[in-house]
């Protein structure tokens, strides 16, 4: 992965993650559909293998969404009191597409932040 720097400058991992692009490059995509990581770099053929992203952006969906949705949810009870059919048809929908939206936005972000610290699964250094 080192022996890029010179052909290709540094991409902010943030941006290029949020927008679904190659980190190496920043050109491009990183994605093939919506939460598919494609086998390799259109533009500059970087091989995404190393792209492991694991449950770590569902756990911050969870994390993020819950309170968003839950903190919303709480005070539109205690203010409003709507019926729970309401709740139903509000929140269930609004947590999915806030859900789905963020997952992809933090898997890219984490491949692209993986990518730039050289990240690996963890190794046992048996020497």
């Amino acid at each position: 992965m080192k022996d890029y720097k010179a052909l290709y400058p540094p991409v902010d991992p943030i941006l290029t993650g949020i927008k679904g692009l190659c980190p190496r490059c920043g050109q491009g995509r990183l994605f093939d559909g919506f939460l598919k990581v494609r086998p390799a770099c259109s533009n500059c053929e970087l091989d995404y293998r190393f792209a492991d992203s694991g449950d770590g952006p569902v756990v911050f969906v969870i994390l993020i969404v819950g309170f968003i949705v839950l903190g919303a949810a709480l005070w539109m009870e205690v203010n409003i009191n709507p019926p729970l059919w309401l709740h139903f048809l509000l929140w269930i929908p609004l947590a999915t597409v806030f859900s789905l939206g963020l997952t992809r936005v933090l898997k890219g972000v984490l491949i692209n932040l993986q990518y730039r610290n050289d990240a690996r699964s963890g190794e046992v250094d048996r020497g």
